[in-house]
């Protein structure tokens, strides 16, 4: 019987994860910080959490008692990480030591999602086995993350490395790059988008259906859950673009120096997912796919 506690619930992929799990049934306590702002997630299944908080942490986890702990809460601000290490260390370093260690403490399977930004980007279609080495403060942080569960004898774990999420929620913080272009462009917005990073964008349904799987047959070790396909960013907004007919002649490429972010990108990732298909039978959509689902989320939220 699975018990799943995820972390960080407000957020795209633990919206979708909720969803999921009502839908299936699963049984689950939602927690973030803060109150609930997902009005699909039942009140009764909603706890704030503050993951930044040991104390917090250990009393909420030891009287739920999980028998799985999905941690999606994390700082994914790649340049605000660059600016605060010391709020990205907290988040994406101290809070899975003390989640780790109280998982640990009861037994429960402990889930971290991951980056391709632990990779330098320089050979792209990275498999599970090649070796990080990240170019930003993000990237190291998520490193530093794995290992403190690499380096452990305990291997209940796994690792859920992901690219570029994208899809709809409720009073998210963040946009994503899909609903950027969808938002933008059919209104003659100007988007400059670069041409120079090579991504494989993940259906945040996908996602939540990958980690899912890695649980509910109790794998471990580490998974690379992404899109299908690897192109340019510039090239995934055309293929939005034209998806829907919409004109792109404000669509502007631009080469990522021309943009001064203060965190360095990796020019090519995308995953080998030979792993999650094989050992999870993981089937992720294309982008052309999910468009018009995601069209009609926007239509009816």
């Amino acid at each position: 019987m699975n018990k799943i506690l995820i972390t960080g619930s407000n957020g795209l992929l633990g919206q979708k994860l909720v969803k999921l799990f009502v839908q299936n049934k699963v049984e689950f306590l939602a927690t973030s910080y803060g109150d609930n702002r997902n009005p699909d997630c039942p009140s009764s299944y909603y706890q704030s959490m503050d993951v930044t908080n040991s104390t917090e942490v250990n009393q909420v986890i030891n009287d739920y008692k999980p028998t799985a702990i999905i941690h999606t809460a994390a700082m994914t601000n790649v340049d605000q990480c660059e600016s605060d290490h010391d709020g990205c260390d907290r988040l994406n370093v101290d809070a899975v030591q003390y989640l780790w260690q109280v998982a640990k403490s009861i037994d429960a399977h402990f889930q971290l999602l991951s980056t391709d930004f632990v990779f330098d980007g320089v050979k792209g279609n990275y498999t599970e086995n090649d070796q990080p080495n990240p170019l930003s403060y993000y990237g190291n942080s998520k490193y530093k993350a794995e290992q403190l569960l690499m380096n452990d004898a305990n291997l209940n774990w796994s690792i859920v490395r992901t690219i570029i999420v994208y899809g709809t929620g409720h009073n998210l913080s963040r946009s994503n790059l899909v609903l950027w272009a969808m938002d933008t462009i059919p209104k003659g917005g100007e988007m400059n988008v670069v041409n120079d990073q090579f991504r494989s964008p993940t259906w945040a349904d996908d996602l939540a259906m990958g980690c899912w799987l890695v649980v509910k047959q109790n794998q471990t070790g580490i998974f690379h859950i992404s899109g299908p396909e690897t192109k340019s960013i510039l090239d995934w907004v055309l293929t939005i673009a034209q998806h829907f007919n919409w004109s792109t002649n404000k669509v502007r490429a631009t080469s990522s120096s021309t943009l001064n972010q203060p965190a360095k990108r990796p020019p090519i990732t995308g995953f080998d997912l030979s792993k999650a298909k094989t050992c999870l039978g993981y089937t992720p959509h294309k982008m052309e796919e999910t468009l018009d689902f995601l069209q009609d989320e926007l239509n009816n939220n």
